[in-house]
């Protein structure tokens, strides 16, 4: 006999949770998922749309194996994941196994007091939440029967479609065709050098109405032969930079992509290892900021090492459609410099608490200088900048040079020592040179900044991002060819055979479904009326 029986999802974190716990306690794990729609039928039909869920071939036997626990139990607690997924799998468990009073209890960290606080305080399970996971796969179960079968026909060999993947690479197949059509402009500038720096032709007023580019290379070459010029005015300015918010899903995929070369899928794997070895909080999550208790442990142990700190505690807007449930992701002890088993693990860890960490110290600040310079063209008045910026406070730069989120966009700016000098004052050119400068195709997309373009256009969640990707490369849709995405010809198939045909590869659908299931998940609306539109969308195209 065991006074509680605690059903947690993942195998790995029994042995810690029950050392937590102790002898009153047996902890034991439904591994995932233990029913699932049937795999050779839709499982869903109109016009009520009850899934008809079977247990899955490993789930029948764990079934068996709880329900022996759940007899043998005074109480049961479900201490499955805290989010929709995780929700949806301690109702599972609990319907099986016709658990009349289980108790519903979340934690986001897998620390003593966090377990212990979570136990003391169970709910019941939240049935809205229940219903938006489910609205999620029967959305995915729609589009994988309605449009497989048709897409497979068009391109005459056995293809799937999927709710979230085929906008996906939508995406990555339009940006090759943009590459493949683009047509180069070749335009000009023109550039000063002067005694340590440099100035540039602000050549906006000389561009030709109807054009967007200064193509005419004689008068670029007129203003690089330029010597003589007055100083407008010099504008001294401060330029304050913030940090970048801790850990999303999201942000941490990309950052562990450009810093680590992690793939998504490779990085969620870590991260959960890292989450069940109790190093760092729950790891799929939108919100950017952190708990108020950990933000107060965190600038403490900044001010203790001497870190410059703001005046208040730092908090971020969430982007739009984010599901703010938990905290940011964050070591769960941030005096630990090194956590993990494997030397990927320690790197991502390093990666998640130095990020952490920056996201509370003061900004960046800058003393920022803009000198205008001018000189007569043929009666007309050119003007040249020269910017230059000098780093006055490191601020957060202590600990972390930029954003490894999006390191794959940045420029840093080059140093450009610009004098303080007085307007009137009048200054001699020592060398001009022609800037000849072509226009850039788009460039292909990365894991990285594919996921940065999903969550942007608010295509899936980022919870689910790492399998998107890993689906449609499993699927030879897309290919990596030096860590850029290239669509496949295959890939190329099924974009053209979806779109025009079927509406949920339409962005701005894609798009409206995930909001309609988290309307689910608030209770703005129901499940029932969410997928029966979906689906008589479907069968209308």
């Amino acid at each position: 006999m065991c006074a509680k029986l605690l059903i947690l999802e993942s195998p790995g974190k029994v042995k810690k949770v029950q050392s937590f716990l102790g002898p009153d306690w047996k902890v034991v794990a439904s591994v995932g998922h233990v029913r699932d729609l049937p795999v050779k039928e839709m499982g869903v039909a109109a016009p009520d749309f009850k899934p008809h869920y079977q247990p899955t071939e490993r789930g029948a036997d764990v079934l068996k194996r709880l329900g022996a626990l759940a007899k043998q139990a005074d109480v049961v607690y479900l201490a499955t994941d805290p989010d929709r997924e995780g929700e949806a799998i301690a109702w599972h468990v609990a319907d099986a196994l016709k658990l009349k009073d289980a108790k519903r209890v979340t934690y986001g960290e897998i620390t003593e007091s966090a377990v212990k606080a979570a136990v003391q305080s169970p709910r019941a399970i939240d049935m809205a939440l229940v219903a938006a996971q489910e609205g999620r796969r029967v959305l995915d179960r729609f589009c994988g029967y309605l449009v497989s079968g048709p897409l497979s026909r068009a391109v005459g060999t056995r293809l799937s479609a999927g709710r979230v993947q085929s906008p996906a690479l939508r995406l990555v197949v339009e940006r090759e065709r943009a590459i493949t059509s683009f047509v180069s402009v070749t335009h000009y500038g023109a550039e000063l050098s002067f005694e340590g720096w440099k100035a540039a032709w602000v050549v906006k007023s000389w561009i030709e109405p109807g054009q967007e580019y200064f193509q005419d290379q004689a008068l670029a070459e007129k203003m690089a032969g330029l010597r003589s010029l007055e100083i407008l005015d010099c504008e001294e300015s401060e330029a304050r930079v913030a940090p970048p918010t801790p850990f999303t899903t999201s942000s941490l995929q990309q950052a562990a992509s450009n810093a680590l070369k992690f793939k998504p899928k490779q990085t969620m794997s870590l991260a959960q290892a890292l989450y069940e070895q109790g190093h760092i909080t729950y790891m799929r999550t939108d919100s950017p900021n952190l708990s108020q208790e950990a933000v107060a442990v965190i600038r403490a142990y900044a001010d203790g090492q001497g870190w410059p700190l703001p005046d208040k505690p730092r908090t971020w807007k969430a982007k739009d459609g984010a599901q703010e449930a938990h905290e940011a992701i964050r070591p769960t002890h941030i005096e630990e410099e090194d956590a993990g088993e494997t030397a990927d693990e320690k790197a991502l860890y390093r990666l998640i608490r130095v990020r952490a960490l920056a996201s509370q110290l003061a900004d960046s600040v800058y003393a920022v200088r803009l000198l205008r310079l001018s000189a007569d063209v043929d009666g007309k008045q050119a003007t040249f900048e020269a910017k230059g910026r000098t780093l006055q406070e490191q601020g957060w730069k202590v600990l972390l040079a930029a954003d490894e989120a999006t390191k794959d966009d940045a420029e840093d700016e080059p140093d450009n020592p610009v004098p303080a000098l007085q307007s009137g004052a009048q200054v001699t050119a020592l060398s001009g040179r022609v800037l000849t400068k072509k226009t850039k195709p788009p460039t292909r997309y990365t894991l990285a900044s594919l996921v940065r373009e999903l969550e942007n256009r608010g295509i899936g969640r980022p919870s689910t991002f790492a399998a998107i990707l890993d689906t449609i490369q499993t699927r030879e849709y897309i290919k990596e060819e030096k860590r850029y995405l290239v669509p496949t010809p295959l890939g190329v198939q099924v974009v053209d055979a979806l779109v025009n045909a079927f509406s949920f590869v339409d962005y701005a659908f894609t798009k409206e479904m995930e909001q309609a299931l988290d309307d689910i998940a608030s209770g703005k609306t129901k499940y029932q009326q969410v997928v029966a539109t979906a689906f008589n969308r479907l069968m209308d195209e």
